[in-house]
C-alpha cells in the first residue's frame, strides 16, 4: 500500500513537472516571437506595431522587455513612457549599466538634467572609468559653466583615449577657457593630426595667438 501511495505521489509530481516545464517553453517561444516581431517592425519604423507585440507577452518582472519597450517608447517619441520602462528595468537589475544608460535618452529630451546627472553618477559608481558617461559628464559641466569639473571628466576619457576627437577638441577649449594656454595649443594641435583643418581647432589656436 505504501509502495503504491509513494508511485502515486512520484507520478503527480513529475506530471506536474511536465506542465510547468511546458508552459515555460511555450511562454519563452511567445516571448522570442515577439522580439522576432518587434525588431521586423522596428526596421520600417512602425514602432506601435513594435512596442504591442513586446506589451502582448509583457511581463513586470521581465528586465528584457521592459529595456526593450523603454527603447521603443523612445524611438516613437513618448519619452515619459520610455522613462517609465526603463526604471522598470533598472529596479529589476540596480547594477547594469546599459538600463541608465537607456534611461538617459528620455532624460535628455526630457531637458531632465538633474536626473540625467544622476544616473551618470550612479553609472561612475560601478565604472568609474566609463569613457560615454564621464564624456557627458565633462559636457554637462562645461555648459554650465564649471569648467574646472568638466576638465576632471575630459582628462580621465583622454587617459584613455587620447587620439579621441571629440573629447581631445572639449578638452582644448576646456584648457582655453581655464586660460592653461599651453595645453590648450598643445591638445588642439592633436585634433589637427586627428582631423587636418578641422575649424575648431583652427579657431581655438587664433584665440590663442
Amino acid at each position: 500500500m505504501k509502495t503504491c501511495f509513494r508511485i502515486f505521489i512520484i507520478t503527480t509530481l513529475f506530471l506536474s513537472a511536465v506542465q510547468v516545464f511546458s508552459q515555460d517553453t511555450t511562454k519563452i517561444s511567445a516571448v522570442k516571437k515577439a522580439f522576432e516581431s518587434s525588431y521586423f517592425f522596428e526596421k520600417s519604423a512602425n514602432y506601435v506595431t513594435a512596442i504591442a507585440k513586446i506589451k502582448g507577452v509583457y511581463d513586470e518582472n521581465s528586465y528584457e522587455i521592459n529595456l526593450r519597450l523603454g527603447y521603443l517608447y523612445y524611438e516613437s517619441i513618448k519619452y515619459r513612457e520610455s522613462e517609465n520602462y526603463y526604471k522598470k528595468a533598472i529596479a529589476l537589475k540596480p547594477n547594469s549599466i546599459e538600463a541608465k544608460l537607456g534611461i538617459a535618452l528620455p532624460l535628455y529630451a526630457l531637458a531632465s538634467w538633474d536626473t540625467l546627472k544622476m544616473q551618470y553618477e550612479a553609472i561612475l559608481k560601478l565604472d568609474p572609468n566609463n569613457s560615454t558617461v564621464n564624456y557627458r559628464m565633462g559636457m554637462i559641466y562645461y555648459y554650465k559653466p564649471d569648467y574646472a569639473t568638466a576638465l576632471t571628466y575630459f582628462q580621465k576619457v583622454y587617459d584613455s583615449y587620447p587620439f579621441d576627437y571629440d573629447n581631445t577638441i572639449m578638452l582644448a577649449w576646456t584648457m582655453l577657457k581655464l586660460k592653461k594656454y599651453t595645453e590648450a595649443k598643445a591638445y588642439f594641435t592633436t585634433v589637427l593630426l586627428i582631423r587636418s583643418n578641422d575649424p575648431s581647432a583652427l579657431s581655438g589656436l587664433k584665440e590663442i595667438k
